[in-house]
């Protein structure tokens, strides 16, 4: 069995303050059987302008955060994934929005990079984002084959674009860290997630920020954790706090057999580097 759980934030302007909440949380957890916990997009810093996300960039993996997330994972014995946090690129003007998967012994397994960039316009309080503007986005498939199963990463947005997942071939528990806006995800975010679920017939756990943040803008909440089938395991409101799911990855093998989605896609990719 695998304990599985999405950790709900309204994430400050503060560094140490949301490290402070997400442990937290973790000292809440019973860790008696393998746990994975993925943090929502954005969890260290949120609420501020993008430029302020440039300017707290971490070098990879020995910054505050990045080694805050190592010691966590490392202290209450956890798979961690990081949501998303601000790593310096090679571009001196973008960031890079990097989800990393953090193992029990402290060790970063990978890093993915937010592929898709939220560069829109939307009736709410913030009106346009741009994304794009400071934050230099990935261009790599990340899946990592852990004891827990096979697990694929990847950040909000990236949920409206079903070839990232077809390209990720078969994964037994598939991560969506996010920051949904109020607006879209009341519109969309179930049944986007949902259906992630139910075409790679796999677990999702699917952590968002909540509530009204410093700056003015507004996040859904409602994270959840689905099933092979797309059966709700776990859910919360707005909220901030913890959904957490017991599952038998090994519940899929029965569910492929009976029904073999993926062998029968006839677009099916290779690109997984």
């Amino acid at each position: 069995m695998v304990n599985l759980v999405a950790v709900q934030m309204t994430s400050q302007p503060d560094i140490d303050t949301n490290l402070a909440f997400v442990e937290e949380q973790l000292s809440q957890l019973d860790t008696s059987q393998p746990t994975l916990v993925v943090l929502p997009e954005c969890f260290a810093l949120f609420g501020t302008r993008d430029r302020e996300l440039l300017e707290a960039a971490e070098p990879r993996y020995s910054g505050k955060i990045g080694q805050a997330m190592q010691r966590l994972a490392r202290q209450f014995g956890v798979y961690l994934v990081s949501g998303t946090f601000p790593l310096q690129s090679e571009q001196t003007d973008k960031f890079t929005a990097s989800c990393l998967l953090v193992g029990p012994d402290g060790d970063i397994i990978d890093e993915y990079k937010k592929i898709h960039m939220f560069d829109v316009a939307i009736n709410d309080n913030t009106g346009s984002y741009q994304e794009s503007k400071y934050t230099e986005a990935g261009d790599r498939v990340v899946v990592c084959d852990t004891p827990l199963g096979r697990i694929g990463l990847s950040v909000c947005y990236d949920v409206r674009f079903p070839g990232l997942f077809n390209a990720m071939g078969d994964v037994d528990i598939l991560v969506v860290p996010a920051a949904f806006t109020q607006h879209t995800g009341n519109a969309h975010w179930h049944t986007l997630v949902r259906a992630r679920a139910i075409e790679k017939q796999c677990y999702v756990v699917a952590p968002n920020q909540t509530g009204e943040h410093a700056n003015g803008r507004q996040t859904y909440g409602h994270s959840v954790i689905y099933s092979p089938w797309g059966d709700t395991l776990a859910e919360l409101g707005q909220q901030t706090g913890m959904a957490q799911a017991s599952v038998s990855v090994k519940d899929r093998d029965a569910l492929k057999e009976s029904m073999p989605v993926s062998q029968h896609n006839q677009f099916r990719s290779d690109f997984v580097k």
